[in-house]
């Protein structure tokens, strides 16, 4: 498989130092730009907001809070990204959130950037099916 990640730049959005730290290593390994990792939502959306992202990795339970309005910040800005989370049931997850990838705690980071990988490469393929920017696809 390509590697999709080469040079992109992923938020990791988590709380667990040393998860994120994880997580990190494996991006880094992927020769991906890590950015965070953002341990709150509203560290999260400052991030996010400030920043041009190309994916992210999403726990869902920062520090209590749900991370649904991460979610949607990602969703609103076409930037693709998956769930890893210990916390959730599926239920629990919003419908306009359904079809993201989600992982159980404890996964393999290289599972999680796998994953990222591939929602990455389906939204370029969306995109140019579209005929644009990978940022307008949806």
């Amino acid at each position: 498989m390509t590697r999709h990640l080469a040079g992109k730049r992923v938020l990791i959005v988590e709380d667990d130092n040393i998860l994120a730290m994880t997580i990190a290593e494996e991006l880094a390994a992927e020769r991906a730009k890590v950015i965070g990792p953002a341990p709150t939502v509203t560290d999260a959306l400052e991030v996010i907001a400030r920043i041009d992202l190309d994916g992210a990795i999403v726990d869902l339970n920062l520090r209590g809070k749900a991370a649904f309005p991460v979610a949607d910040a990602l969703a609103d800005r076409h930037i693709p990204f998956v769930f890893a989370t210990g916390y959730l049931v599926a239920g629990h997850i919003p419908a306009r959130h359904v079809d993201v990838r989600r992982f159980v705690k404890p996964t393999a980071p290289s599972v999680i950037c796998r994953a990222l990988e591939e929602r990455w490469t389906k939204h370029l393929i969306e995109a140019q099916i579209k005929g644009g920017d990978p940022k307008a696809a949806p």
